[in-house]
């Protein structure tokens, strides 16, 4: 194969792994390649919370215009991170085998995991106290505040690694973290749990590769590691997510997996502030997945999802 594909990526020590793991698919399969590095604007603000700025693909719209004006060939991305709504002349080459979905929660103090590994009563018991939280994101922060309601919420942007460091700089009882962007490069560290209690967002723990929409040989470079389970219950959880109308500013969780055969549904959406919380459970056949993240989400409106939907509307 003569044709050098150009890897678009943002310069994150995470968006870097990811994209250095297309790169080695991509050479299994005899296709060489080359990483461009992009700066997001995203990357760029790193004080503003992310659900503040209320731009969808704020880590994406740069590696977007470098595709599309052919400055790269395909574009690497954190799936969650990706709009529901492609750019114009942009399509989905491949998602990847998704790695952990689950939510962390990366404590200040390392004795208290101990505690945890020895009692949940322990770990609820200090948290139900007042005390200040860490994240960016406005679904985490609903979720949290609705189960723990005494709590404040502070913003923490930043790469992983800046994150981390955050932590124990600053007077929080700790933050909430993507296990799969620790794990990919082996900073989760030895204090920290997983959220089993919080849905994640719509394909998180997913990466997924983007092309242009007549580029043959970047479409089938990429199909050749596209993984259908995990493309099928992305693409449930994304349509439920578009069709309540969210975004990166919306408190809106799914999760779709195959157990026994079966598609498991889980999805949810909160009010702001954690008040309000409307979800729905659902088996799907397999045969039905086309269609099954808008009926959920139609579903969930009708149980009362739409108030929630327009007065996070009304309030932007």
């Amino acid at each position: 194969m003569d044709k050098l594909i150009k890897i678009g990526t943002r310069e994150s020590q995470l968006a870097v792994w990811q994209a250095t793991h297309v790169q080695q698919l991509l050479s299994k399969n005899g296709y060489p390649s080359e990483l461009i590095y992009i700066k997001s604007e995203g990357d760029l603000d790193l004080q503003t919370p992310l659900y503040e700025m209320g731009v969808q693909g704020i880590f994406t719209k740069s590696l977007d215009t470098a595709l599309l004006n052919n400055t790269i060939d395909i574009a690497v991305h954190s799936m969650k991170d990706v709009p529901t709504q492609l750019a114009t002349g942009i399509i989905q080459s491949a998602v990847l085998k998704r790695a952990s979905y689950k939510d962390i929660f990366v404590f200040k103090d390392p004795s208290v995991v101990a505690e945890w590994k020895l009692s949940e009563d322990s770990l609820i018991t200090k948290l139900e106290t007042a005390g200040i939280i860490a994240t960016s994101s406005i679904r985490r922060k609903a979720q949290w505040l609705n189960r723990y309601p005494n709590h404040t919420i502070e913003n923490l942007r930043g790469n992983v690694n800046t994150r981390l460091r955050k932590v124990q700089e600053n007077n929080w009882k700790g933050a909430i973290f993507a296990a799969a962007g620790l794990e990919r490069i082996a900073l989760r560290p030895e204090n920290s749990v997983d959220l089993n209690w919080m849905l994640p967002a719509p394909a998180q723990g997913a990466i997924m590769v983007v092309c242009r929409e007549n580029d043959d040989i970047g479409l089938n470079a990429c199909n050749a590691f596209n993984d259908s389970e995990t493309a099928m219950c992305t693409k449930i959880e994304r349509d439920f997510l578009r069709t309540l109308l969210g975004g990166c500013s919306t408190p809106i969780s799914a999760l779709a997996q195959v157990i026994d055969g079966q598609i498991f549904f889980k999805g949810n959406i909160l009010s702001v502030d954690g008040m309000e919380k409307v979800d729905i459970e659902k088996n799907i056949p397999l045969n039905n997945s086309d269609y099954a993240g808008i009926s959920a989400a139609n579903e969930l409106l009708q149980m009362g999802a739409d108030k929630i939907v327009n007065a996070i509307q009304d309030a932007k």
